[in-house]
């Protein structure tokens, strides 16, 4: 027969017939002794996930140094110290330590979406053992124990039912469901989907209504959540758009050091018969002067800046290159239930014989009021009934029950007709009910015998139209009477609400007389009702979430719904929400929703040949989302998936970026995720679009103002060594002035405003260089301008017999005012900045300005910083000079910028 283990994850139990799964579990209804329980506990292992595997410190500190710009500052580091020169060693291995140690603190804490899912597990179960039923701990449920759950209960385990009373499973985390499913024991087919397995219970579920009785047939991680929890594990995060084009372009600017220190050593050693230390010093110098160490802490820091910035949107970022890639994403998958839509379901129409009458308001909150719905005596007999034929309640979420806050405890599906009684005004006060036929789903309808404040008796029943449909033979007419029943015009009702996406259900009543019909016979006398109308209900979309998605239609970013629900239901949402537009299906460009099953039977070369024409998903499992994901980055697409259940976290995972759901997401969604919205609000990732795109511009304008300091010291060196004069610049100097216009003057551009048309452009090309030509074209004329200025004052200096120290920190000074006047140039990438807006909007480039003044002044005149650095004090004739140059960069970048313009203009033209 095999192991409990190996019957655990063996076979399709809702496919098989109750006695077939006890035998082939090795069991019967009477469940499992102690003693046997114990010896499948230790074969099959506890009822829980496993951890996460974690890499150990070490590897995740070392990681930090994984870039091969730092390796050049570490090769740089050990050829100082062979040479015994332990100032400029330190100096440079304190730069790489730092930029570790930033990359390392701001990575936050590690990946825990699997403890998460380990969470929704139940602390208790009620299992049979010795024949008696007994409470043991969720951990110690075996395969082949039989437990029962009940209304309010976790499910345990995996459970194939025996028994099924009026049992309704809340499964929306694991199938997108906004309604509780029905479950019966009746078994099914074994390709039925996670949502239709109608005769299996899941772990981590909870029972809405009812109660049942079954075998368990999977624990730990052989559940449905544990296979989850492994697609999660196995799902590989991919780099990130900026990630990408830094490593390209750190391997590029790498090559070239490289290149130019080789040309350069030869012609030193060759041409001017350097001796090797100077060679290996210039070497050195030239490496460092041209790997902008700066740029990771630049972009980090950038980047934490947005993070900041993006709570204060709503939006809570956990790993921070999530937040650039949320500015180059094209396309948006969302999760339906809970993400577009309220997950509350709500009445929206009221169908009698005689009048159509749309009902306002979205969720639980009984708002905006609908007196008049009792005005009318066919509409209020609606109301009556769907209020009196009704276990559930609505009740505020806070004192007072003010605004929206307002809670269902029952069924979400009764929780709307409750909603509706109350907007109607029906006082349920002096009714008293006699009598209850339960709702179940082989009969999919209710009933009450209702007493009312007259005294008289009314049957009310309401559920499935077809079923209620059969069971009358009037309606009731406009003035509340009764008519014969027209059955062809109820049917072609149902067809049209339901086509429009509604759950439609139908209300019918019948007055009985007390004395002559006792209510112990309910159950048999449903025959010969009076049809009172239907209603229609929805799962709502968020309002702001239809704006939002016209929002990114206009930023160029598509939106495709991924959902549980059935097609037509999605399609009618995705048509209210404006992912679904009119030529869309058989007759337009494509189909307008694929199902889960349709999706199954495409190869993956045919799901890519569609995916991007299809925006509409109904039916859909884990697997299938991530299928969706995977096939539109194929294209190229960078997507960002959203979703609140567990079902969406392996596909969290997959995507660029993951956004979870706070307020309504899992625990195991948000930590799967990258961006967790603290306000449930969809309108929340467009903002936060606009922020992504902010920051990438942002990352921008530094990366174009830090590099030509790099370009200009490469230069001033590489100058020196070709022509065989006196290296302008040490090694040590280069380092000071690149991290000081990293952590003050760069810094300032992070809080610079998003430009005007930011959110109008269409999404960046993720392929395209962080540079393209135009800048390149900037940062290589900068360089030669503020490279060209250092030189120039240098050999003034040196001209005129300043000692080399104070030479060499005039040329510092050079470096540093040049810098300064470039970042006026930078703070608007293509605008000119010869206007009063440079001079506001950021107060922190001033502050930044200020801060690298003070540094410099530190550097110039302490003490100690002559013994590190090798400076020297410069007197008031050089603090002049190097301002006076500063200025004419400035004016003829502007210049550079203006020719730019003007060549753009001709193109466009």
């Amino acid at each position: 027969m095999g192991s409990a283990q190996d019957v655990a994850t063996d076979g399709t139990p809702w496919s098989r017939p109750p006695a077939e799964v006890l035998a082939a579990l090795r069991t019967d209804d009477g469940g499992l002794t102690a003693v046997g329980a114990a010896e499948r506990l230790a074969e099959v292992g506890p009822n829980r996930l496993p951890p996460p595997e974690k890499d150990p410190l070490w590897k995740r500190v070392l990681v930090h140094f994984d870039d091969v710009l730092i390796y050049i500052l570490l090769v740089s580091a050990v050829l100082k110290a062979i040479l015994g020169d332990w100032v400029d060693f330190t100096v440079i291995l304190l730069v790489a330590v730092v930029n570790a140690a930033i990359g390392f603190i701001q990575e936050g804490r590690a990946e825990s979406a699997l403890n998460g899912i380990r969470q929704m597990l139940s602390v208790h179960a009620e299992a049979r053992r010795d024949g008696a039923w007994a409470r043991i701990d969720a951990d110690d449920v075996v395969p082949g124990d039989v437990v029962r759950v009940r209304s309010g209960d976790r499910v345990p385990a995996d459970v194939r039912l025996l028994q099924a009373t009026n049992l309704r499973v809340e499964e929306s985390a694991l199938t997108g469901e906004s309604v509780a499913a029905s479950k019966r024991v009746d078994a099914v087919a074994a390709d039925a989907g996670v949502g239709d397995r109608t005769s299996m219970l899941f772990s981590g579920t909870l029972v809405a209504a009812g109660q049942g009785v079954g075998v368990v047939t999977a624990t730990g991680e052989r559940t449905e959540i544990g296979r989850i929890q492994t697609m999660i594990s196995e799902v590989t995060s991919l780099e990130t758009p900026l990630t990408k084009q830094l490593d390209r372009f750190g391997k590029l600017l790498a090559v070239l050091i490289l290149g130019m220190a080789v040309v350069m050593v030869i012609i030193g050693r060759v041409v001017h018969d350097f001796s090797v230390p100077e060679l290996v010093s210039a070497s050195i110098g030239f490496a460092v002067a041209a790997v902008p160490e700066g740029l990771p802490a630049l972009v980090t820091i950038t980047l934490a800046l947005g993070v900041q910035q993006m709570a204060r949107r709503r939006a809570i970022t956990r790993k921070l290159p999530a937040v650039e890639t949320l500015g180059s994403v094209t396309t948006i998958c969302s999760d339906k239930t809970g993400t577009l839509t309220k997950n509350e379901m709500t009445a929206r129409l009221v169908r009698t014989a005689g009048r159509s009458l749309d009902v306002e308001g979205a969720g639980y909150a009984p708002l905006p009021p609908r007196p008049e719905l009792l005005a009318e005596a066919d509409a209020a007999a609606v109301v009556a009934a769907m209020m009196l034929c009704n276990d559930a309640r609505v009740v505020p979420g806070e004192p007072g029950g003010q605004g929206e806050d307002w809670r269902l405890v029952g069924e979400p599906t009764e929780g709307a007709l409750r909603s509706l009684g109350m907007k109607a005004g029906f006082d349920t006060a002096g009714w008293s009910r006699r009598d209850l036929v339960p709702f179940e789903s082989e009969n999919k309808y209710m009933a009450t015998l209702d007493r009312a404040p007259d005294g008289g008796e009314v049957v009310h029943v309401k559920g499935a139209p077809d079923r209620v449909l059969d069971r009358c033979t009037t309606q009731t007419a406009p003035d509340g009477g009764a008519e014969p029943i027209d059955r062809a015009f109820w049917e072609a009702q149902i067809d049209e609400i339901g086509g429009r996406g509604l759950r439609v259900l139908a209300a019918a009543r019948r007055r009985v007389d007390p004395s002559a019909e006792p209510s112990g016979e309910l159950a048999d006398s449903l025959t010969g009702l009076e049809l009172c109308g239907l209603v229609g209900i929805v799962d709502p979309p968020r309002p702001e979430a239809i704006d939002a998605i016209a929002q990114c239609r206009d930023a160029g970013i598509a939106v495709t719904m991924i959902t549980g629900d059935h097609a037509g239901t999605a399609v009618a949402i995705g048509r209210e929400m404006g992912i679904v537009h009119v030529g869309d299906g058989p007759d337009g460009a494509g189909p307008a929703v694929l199902t889960g099953a349709e999706l199954e039977a495409m190869s993956s070369e045919q799901l890519r040949a569609v995916v991007q024409d299809v925006h509409v998903y109904a039916r859909t499992s884990p697997e299938h989302k991530i299928r969706i994901v995977s096939a539109l980055q194929a294209h190229g697409e960078v997507v960002a998936m959203t979703g609140d259940g567990v079902n969406d976290a392996p596909a969290l995972t997959q995507a660029d970026v993951g956004v979870a759901m706070g307020i309504k997401g899992t625990e195991a969604t948000k930590d799967a995720a990258e961006v967790v919205l603290a306000d449930d609000n969809f309108a929340t990732i467009e903002r936060a679009v606009e922020e992504g795109r902010r920051i990438y511009d942002n990352i921008r304008k530094s990366v174009l103002f830090l590099l030509p300091t790099n370009g200009a010291q490469s230069l001033v060196i590489l100058v020196a060594v070709l022509f065989g004069l006196v290296l302008p610049l040490a090694p040590v100097q280069v380092l000071w002035i690149n991290m000081i216009t990293a952590v003050t003057l760069s810094l300032g551009l992070a809080y610079e405003k998003a430009e005007p048309d930011v959110m109008s452009r269409p999404p960046r090309d993720p392929r395209a260089s962080i540079l393209d030509a135009a800048f390149v074209r900037r940062i290589l004329v900068v360089s030669l301008l503020i490279g060209g200025a250092t030189l120039v004052v240098f050999y003034a200096e040196r001209a005129q017999g300043a000692p080399l120290a104070q030479a060499q920190t005039t040329a510092v000074t050079m470096l540093a005012l040049g810098q300064l006047a470039y970042l006026f140039n930078c703070r608007f990438l293509d605008r000119s900045s010869l206007t009063v807006d440079v001079l506001r909007g950021n107060r922190v480039v001033w502050l930044s300005a200020v801060a690298l003044i003070a540094l410099q002044c530190v550097f110039v005149y302490a003490p100690f910083m002559h013994d590190w650095f090798d400076a020297a004090p410069i007197g008031l004739e050089e603090w002049g000079k190097t301002a006076g140059l500063a200025l004419v960069v400035f004016l003829l970048v502007e210049v550079v910028k203006a020719v730019g313009r003007a060549r753009a203009a001709r193109v466009r033209a």
